[in-house]
């Protein structure tokens, strides 16, 4: 095996290049704003999930009716998304009970999203929490105990 092999097996995802930061807040309404008026930036306002019929939420391999608040900054080369979630249980409830407000994921967009899943679990990193948006898939994979943050996929259906 070279080490060109050696360097392909170890980049699971397949990218390096980092697509989102999510945060955790309370309040979008007032966390958007003050996000606005730092970077002197039009507020984006924010949108609410889909339902469970349409998203399909899944969190710890059961459905749940979880749905959050997002907010999106288009920051040059990558996308700050602020999530306000209800109370409904999801990684975004339980982070955010645990932890506070703050950096909850970083997210890749990869292609192949069935695959990847299995390949993360086969290396220690169980599947937390998934669902369907408008054009693709997302999930959030238990990567804290190795990379001390969870890491999000993404798959765009274009």
């Amino acid at each position: 095996m070279t080490n060109k092999d050696q360097v392909a097996e170890k980049n699971i995802l397949g990218t390096n290049v980092i697509a989102q930061i999510g945060i955790l807040v309370h309040d979008i309404e007032k966390t958007s704003q003050a996000y606005a008026d730092f970077f002197g930036v039009e507020n984006p306002g924010w949108s609410l999930t889909d339902t469970v019929d349409k998203a399909e939420t899944e969190y710890n391999g059961n459905s749940t009716e979880a749905r959050a608040k997002l907010a999106f900054f288009d920051m040059g080369s990558l996308q700050l998304e602020l999530i306000e979630p209800d109370q409904h249980p999801s990684t975004w409830r339980e982070y955010l009970d645990e932890h506070g407000e703050g950096p909850h994921h970083i997210a890749f967009i990869i292609k192949g999203m069935k695959e990847k899943i299995t390949l993360m679990e086969r290396n220690q990193m169980p599947l937390m929490q998934k669902g369907e948006y408008t054009g693709g898939r997302y999930a959030y994979m238990d990567t804290f105990k190795d990379l001390k943050i969870i890491l999000e996929l993404l798959e765009n259906d274009n």
